[in-house]
């Protein structure tokens, strides 16, 4: 490339840049309250450019559209502020170049100062070039108590990165979709951010099931027309009465996410064309304040009367908002063809909120969401405090961020709002740990309930405590909130202790029995002998009688006879292998006297391969490594349902995996088949098996009900391709409605 031509492409980067900074502006006009607003977000524009001026991003593009993208996301989506704005523009710059925390404190102030050192605290875990480590996790939501803005502009900076992402490579793709899908489209959620909710799942999705992303889409589109002109039909009517009614209002149709309509694929097995909710109406009101809730339940009335409604669809949250500020009205209508709508009616600050969630909570201070927003971060942080393990507090938070909510009262009347799902055991653990602690049961209603009572809402309940109760193990499995397990688990953990420290002093007491000298190498030994993890475990398993006076002499006694190590050598021969579930790739390969056919990690070689047997991978499946504590490496699809949370929990215990050279290798894969119970169905399609296809079969099972059968095949196949032709085979077969893959 000549001189000339890379000045030309300079001066059109300039030209580019100064453009998107003048979108910025347009953007961010509605906030600037001063001129001295201006200045700030230009000295921050100015040293944004200067101090990313020789970086580049994976696209080639000049870095600072990065910066300057999350900042246009802050103003016009999120609408957020000037500060916002800024710390858009300079999220990266304390953390990437010679910029400090004290020259951003001089130059715009401790407001700035504050939100970008939380920014660049957390940095590592949101960054592209590694995975999120479930340690760290707790830094970001204690940054919420902070500065909820910190998060706000993360989650911009994710947003951007994930339209950004076709310009990675795919195992980066993979790794930060997955933690997307994992972490930041439930907490954008829980913050009441749907949209910027919905377009990362979306996003996501892409990258992870690119096929499956790829034909909703195309259905989608396929359908558009129909479904316009269906809508059109609908709201005709609506949009009459209201204004006749003198009603100032806008009408949406909302289609379902990609996402939303793949899970419901999923989880369902609904096909696409059955999902009768895949889209829903939207009235938005232009009301005053005062008379929003009257003006919304008057529209109810008005589509009520034109449409028949569905009684067991409506949900009220007007008058119930949710805790993340949501406040709409939801029926479900019948429409004169015969199908179901959703409506939703809200006012625009209701829908403001249900688009920006927490970020519009400095507009509406009047309304108390800023209430509702701190007692959830307090709650967050009470589980922060008490949760030891952190890979356990992702699992629980992340399950705590999407979840339907109901409304329970005390004796008082004070009204509490708790997961669908509560037992009387998290409402007493809601109020206080203590209560929990010492909690034998309730009165629901004034009637008598156990702990594991599931709650209702409306129901008014007295929790009832007894000084001799305590905490027990499968208390865990009654209750389904974060916090009252976190502070069953704190208690069970105290209560260990104190039992093992009886433990320790009955384990020495034998000791000086036996006249044995107890040091750190014996520990070590007799840890691994009795196969526990440490000290702790050893005493309370001494005190429980996990562990007995008989066995801790045997000990001793094999110690004195020979040394540990002919010991240890003894022990492994006299011990019987396990059946494997699983066929290591080392026996498949001994058995096909051929050479490697997984190719693990950089020129690794002769290492203990296992197919995962939750997911049982195939050539021509896309895969990964996971390095196991105990059982070497095992394979996982890239789609496996373990993939999401080992990608992002343990990212540095995942190695590259591929195939190669698998022509003549054997691997276990399933079928589903479903179809019409018909005379000899079973027959035609074991025919198409093993007499066509020459394909052998582990085992085979059929089950019937109403005239329809549903049948799982075990099959050894080569690799994908070859699965699939068998897939598209036996869908030929008469009275074979559908055949899928098993995981």
């Amino acid at each position: 490339m000549s001189h000339e031509e890379l000045v030309i492409n300079a001066e059109k980067e300039r030209l580019e840049i100064l453009r998107k900074y003048k979108q910025l502006l347009k953007a961010v006009e509605p906030h600037i309250k001063s001129r001295d607003d201006l200045k700030k977000i230009h000295k921050a524009y100015e040293l944004a450019c200067e101090k990313h001026k020789d970086m580049r991003r994976k696209s080639g593009e000049p870095y600072i559209y990065h910066p300057i993208a999350v900042a246009q996301i802050c103003a016009q989506e999120l609408g957020l502020g000037v500060t916002s704005v800024i710390c858009g523009l300079l999220h990266d710059t304390v953390e990437d170049t010679d910029l400090t925390l004290d020259d951003v404190r001089e130059l715009f102030g401790d407001d700035v100062c504050k939100i970008i050192d939380g920014l660049t605290k957390i940095s590592g875990v949101f960054d592209q070039s590694q995975s999120i480590q479930a340690e760290n996790f707790r830094k970001i939501i204690l940054t919420l108590s902070d500065d909820l803005r910190v998060i706000l502009v993360k989650l911009a900076d994710r947003l951007h990165n994930m339209r950004t992402l076709e310009h990675m490579r795919r195992d980066k793709q993979l790794k930060i979709a997955n933690e997307t899908l994992y972490l930041f489209a439930p907490l954008a959620h829980r913050l009441g951010l749907y949209a910027i909710k919905t377009e990362l799942e979306d996003l996501s999705l892409k990258y992870v099931e690119p096929e499956k992303y790829t034909e909703i889409a195309n259905k989608l589109e396929k359908t558009k027309e129909v479904r316009e002109r269906f809508i059109s039909s609908f709201i005709h009517p609506i949009k009459k009465q209201l204004a006749e009614q003198g009603f100032e209002f806008e009408v949406k149709g909302r289609t379902k996410s990609i996402y939303s309509i793949y899970n419901k694929i999923v989880k369902k097995g609904v096909p696409f064309e059955e999902i009768y909710d895949i889209f829903a109406i939207r009235i938005i009101l232009d009301s005053r304040p005062e008379n929003e809730k009257s003006d919304c339940w008057r529209v109810y009335s008005i589509i009520t009367d034109l449409y028949k409604p569905k009684p067991d669809r409506m949900r009220d949250w007007i008058s119930f908002p949710r805790s993340n500020g949501y406040e709409s009205l939801h029926i479900t209508v019948m429409s004169p063809s015969g199908k179901w709508v959703e409506v939703q009616i809200r006012t625009a600050r209701m829908d403001e909120i249900s688009e920006r969630g927490y970020a519009a909570h400095w507009k509406y201070k009047e309304s108390g969401m800023e209430n509702a927003v701190d007692d959830w971060i307090r709650r967050i942080r009470e589980i922060l405090e008490n949760n030891e393990n952190a890979v356990d507090l992702v699992e629980s938070f992340k399950l705590d961020l999407d979840t339907e909510e109901i409304f329970i009262f005390t004796p008082k009347g004070e009204l509490r709002t708790l997961k669908s799902g509560t037992t009387a055991l998290d409402f007493a653990y809601d109020i206080h740990s203590e209560i929990g602690n010492t909690c034998i049961g309730a009165k629901v209603n004034n009637k008598l309930v156990p702990i594991s009572y599931k709650l209702r809402s409306g129901d008014q309940v007295e929790v009832l405590t007894s000084s001799k109760q305590k905490p027990k193990e499968d208390w865990l499995k009654i209750v389904i909130s974060t916090k009252a397990r976190e502070k069953i688990k704190t208690a069970l953990r105290e209560e260990k202790r104190r039992v093992a420290m009886d433990g320790k002093e009955v384990f020495e007491r034998k000791l000086r029995h036996l006249g044995v000298t107890f040091n750190e190498q014996d520990i070590n030994r007799i840890l691994h002998y009795f196969k526990v993890p440490d000290v702790q475990d050893l005493y309370y398993k001494v005190a429980t009688g996990g562990i007995s006076n008989f066995e801790i002499k045997q000990f001793y006694k094999d110690e004195n006879s020979r040394s540990w190590y002919q010991y240890l050598a003894n022990k492994i021969r006299r011990k019987t292998p396990e059946k494997k579930e699983e066929k290591t790739l080392e026996e498949l390969i001994k058995d096909a006297k051929r050479d490697d056919s997984l190719v693990i990690g950089d020129n690794t070689v002769k290492l203990d391969y296992k197919l995962s047997s939750c997911c049982n991978p195939i050539p021509g499946d896309e895969v990964f490594g996971f390095v196991t504590v105990n059982d070497g490496i095992k394979i996982h699809k890239t789609t496996c349902p373990n993939a999401m949370q080992l990608m992002s929990n343990y990212a540095y215990r995942i190695v590259k995996a591929r195939w190669t050279n698998r022509e003549s290798i054997a691997f276990l894969a399933g079928l589903r088949v479903d179809g019409f119970d018909e005379v000899g169905i079973v027959n035609r399609i074991t025919k198409i098996i093993s007499n066509q296809l020459k394909v052998n079969m582990r085992s085979i099972s059929f089950e019937t009900k109403d005239g329809l059968f549903e049948g799982n095949i075990m099959v050894f196949v080569q690799d994908t391709n070859h699965l699939n032709d068998m897939i598209a085979k036996l869908r030929e077969v008469p009275g074979v409605i559908n055949v899928t893959r098993l995981n």
